[in-house]
């Protein structure tokens, strides 16, 4: 592994840095928190027009067929603008799903080249992500039931869904628009990225895949999902910073900088550490998960678990040096705030990747256990 961006990485950096911050400005993410959906069509052609809708995608899909590591440079870039919308759940979370499906990877192409937004229907009531939660059962062909928290339903044109065939997981297709489909906006933390409960009332499906592979094809796109959370973090934590230092040295209390004061400087160093401690980690887990690194999935669950707690610890420190301007409407970082405490739920808390990454040791002793046992 690289320890390092290489040239192609940082250029493409670079580029992403240039281009999210001036296409969405912050002025320009605050008005499309207060719009359903959060999504602006002119902004998503250009996303699109610049080939970020198709950066996990293969060239005969029409996308960049770029890696994983190329995917988490640029979510960092994205999580430090903020960027709203249904792009994590068309990109980075359907069409990573559609892409573990070998028959169905044709359907990436209309993600890749921005003519569809796609989102996944996973959780239900008990609100858990492991797939053992999953219990809507499907019946000739319909669905019935509800699920919660789906990310940008009401801007997708393609909904996938998690469901169970008998007593095998299953992942569906549905018409979001479509006969026994109702859409209702939940309230969320974060406006920039809107949830909602979806309702099926046996409404049609196209089944994509059944049994062993479904359960694959699911966990693999869980696992981008996390990557790209932990990433896009990362991101958010080094635009705090930089608002935050930027803060230190132009505040002025007792006639100097409170940069000056020892006290910020430690909330200040610990918000590079914590930023720097959860930009290795994510990198580590894409790469691992790009290679096929038979620990791919532990790095996985480590980086969403320690960024997602980084993040927050990191933001709370910048509105802390704010003092009482940090929690005002007018200051971005409450916004960032909101976004930190999404993801950080999102496809897993800290305490569920560790639980994971606890069974696997357990798993792989038992396992080692009995390879020793019937060598005996």
């Amino acid at each position: 592994m690289q320890f390092g961006l290489t040239e192609t990485q940082q250029m493409l950096k670079n580029s992403a840095r240039e281009f999210f911050p001036a296409e969405c400005p912050m002025p320009e993410v605050r008005r499309l928190m207060e719009i359903d959906g959060a999504y602006d069509d002119a902004l998503w052609k250009k996303v699109a027009a610049h080939g970020w809708t198709g950066i996990i995608s293969s060239e005969d899909q029409g996308g960049m067929g770029l890696g994983l590591v190329e995917m988490a440079v640029a979510a960092e870039e994205m999580g430090r603008a903020l960027l709203p919308g249904p792009f994590f759940s068309t990109v980075f979370v359907a069409g990573a799903l559609l892409d573990a499906l070998p028959q169905w990877r044709h359907r990436v192409e209309n993600i890749a080249k921005g003519e569809e937004r796609a989102t996944l229907a996973l959780l239900e009531d008990t609100a858990r992500w492991d797939l053992d939660a999953i219990r809507l059962t499907l019946s000739s062909g319909r669905m019935t039931g509800r699920k919660l928290f789906v990310s940008d339903a009401a801007r997708a044109d393609v909904l996938l869904a998690a469901a169970r065939c008998g007593e095998d997981l299953a992942i569906v297709q549905l018409d979001p628009h479509g006969l026994g489909i109702a859409i209702r906006p939940l309230p969320a933390m974060d406006r920039t990225r809107q949830l909602y409960a979806i309702d099926f009332d046996r409404a049609p499906v196209e089944i994509l895949a059944v049994g062993p592979e479904a359960e694959a094809a699911l966990e693999r796109a869980a696992d981008i999902a996390c990557v790209a959370l932990a990433s896009e973090m990362t991101g958010a934590m080094q635009r705090v910073l930089e608002i935050t230092v930027e803060y230190a040295k132009t505040r002025k209390q007792f006639g100097k900088p409170i940069g000056q004061f020892q006290a910020v400087q430690h909330l200040c160093a610990d918000m590079l550490v914590l930023t720097e401690s959860a930009r290795s980690a994510a990198c580590y887990a894409a790469w691992a998960l790009q290679e096929g690194a038979p620990d791919a999935r532990t790095a996985v669950s480590i980086a969403k678990s320690y960024a997602g707690e980084a993040c927050r610890e990191a933001i709370n420190r910048g509105i802390q040096v704010h003092g009482g301007m940090g929690f005002t409407w007018e200051n971005d970082l409450h916004l960032y705030y909101r976004r930190a405490k999404a993801s950080e739920i999102a496809f897993g808390d800290a305490a569920f990747h560790r639980e994971r990454i606890a069974r696997s040791i357990i798993d792989a002793r038992g396992l080692q256990a009995l390879g020793t046992s019937t060598n005996m």
